[in-house]
């Protein structure tokens, strides 16, 4: 099934619909000082258990790219993309030192980031490494000037706020407007799922979870689903809650979405914002924006109010539009293969990565054929992103 134009990375994305690949990989490769670091990394195979996460660019046209460490022996979880001949590279960002595995002060395992519109990236740390429960200090927001290259500040998530043992730290939102930051928790090590989100104040520095084990945020009972006409894990089925976070351009309206589960939920900020509000009534304001036809693996937002989904059942990208209050299939190819973690470029562009992740612990994934891809699609000339006032 196909949506939209295919055309060739050196070719002008001229229309709504056309779209392209910026970068393809048969697995990730990065770049080593060390020889022997290298060679153990080859060995070992770590390679066969880096997966593509998120893709985001600054606006100076830096390329940075998350890879959790659901997997021993990676170099980066967080990494800025770099050309060796031509070829595009890993480098962990900001450093090494930085991505310093079992290390609390460091990156220990990034999924979900954003780049603001000051060019500051939040990096949300999940902490747990090959599935280990965290230690204080593992799960953070990690707050860091990408034009000083400097830290501005990292802020601990604690237990009390997502359990050390249940916690999935999935994505992060930011507005800066009104000093609040938005995560989606999916709470996938236990039975029955510990999802929610976490709402940081950015003044008082004071993070609160909201929205704890309600229907909203956990997964939707008895769901399976398949890519490709393929069922994914049909024998012990994915369960995932509070997955895809995503906040409109007139910062009233925050949404999410399970991965697990086909809705679309909303809720107005500024009731977040009043710490004052119960669950109860937290949960009582809740709108169900409808089914998305398809689950969701992430989601963002433009600047002309639309609210874009990965299609992970559909292979495409889709949005919701708040003015008719229906859901568009946007751009389908059946090579994108589970995708993820999408962004709205200001040149009117959505970019996003298929990362095939399903297959990552099968054993089934082919090495000699692109694996991990980067897709642009071309939105419209006055498509920017949702920070872009």
């Amino acid at each position: 099934m196909q949506k939209g134009r295919f055309l060739e990375a050196d070719q002008k994305l001229t229309e709504p619909g056309d779209y392209q690949i910026l970068h393809e990989w048969n697995y990730l490769e990065w770049v080593f000082d060390d020889e022997a670091e290298k060679a153990d990394f080859y060995d070992n195979e770590y390679y066969k258990g880096a997966m593509l996460a998120a893709y985001k660019v600054d606006s100076q046209g830096n390329e940075y790219v998350s890879v959790p460490r659901w997997h021993p022996g990676l170099p980066g979880t967080l990494n800025k993309v770099v050309y060796i001949d031509g070829k595009a590279m890993l480098e962990p960002y900001p450093s090494r030192e930085w991505n310093k595995a079992h290390d609390p002060k460091a990156l220990q395992s990034v999924l979900g980031f954003e780049i603001d519109e000051n060019d500051v990236l939040w990096a949300l740390d999940q902490g747990h490494i090959c599935d280990d429960d965290c230690v204080d200090g593992d799960q953070k927001i990690l707050i860091w000037d990408l034009k000083k290259n400097e830290l501005i500040d990292s802020i601990t998530i604690t237990s009390d706020l997502s359990d050390y043992h249940a916690s999935f730290l999935n994505d992060i939102c930011v507005d800066n407007e009104n000093g609040y930051a938005y995560i989606a928790d999916s709470g996938i090590y236990t039975d029955p799922l510990q999802g929610g989100l976490l709402v940081y104040n950015i003044k008082t520095k004071q993070l609160r979870r909201v929205l704890h084990q309600d229907i909203s945020t956990q997964d939707a009972e008895g769901f399976t689903f398949g890519i490709n006409g393929s069922m994914i894990y049909d024998d012990n089925p994915m369960r995932t809650g509070a997955d895809g976070i995503a906040l409109s351009h007139d910062r009233k309206t925050l949404y999410w979405c399970p991965l697990t589960g086909r809705r679309l939920y909303s809720i107005a900020t500024e009731l977040l914002w009043d710490e004052s509000k119960t669950d109860a009534e937290l949960s009582a304001a809740v709108v169900d924006c409808g089914s998305k036809h398809t689950n969701t693996d992430g989601m963002t937002a433009d600047n002309q109010g639309r609210i874009w989904f990965t299609m992970l059942e559909h292979t495409g990208m889709g949005y919701f539009d708040p003015a008719d209050g229906e859901m568009h299939e946007f751009v389908q190819d059946e090579r994108m293969v589970w995708v993820d973690t999408p962004q709205i470029s200001n040149d009117g562009c959505i970019l996003f990565t298929t990362n095939q992740l399903h297959f990552l612990n099968t054993g089934r994934l082919d090495f000699s054929v692109p694996n991990e891809r980067v897709w642009r699609a071309y939105v419209g000339k006055d498509f920017k992103n949702y920070l872009v006032k």
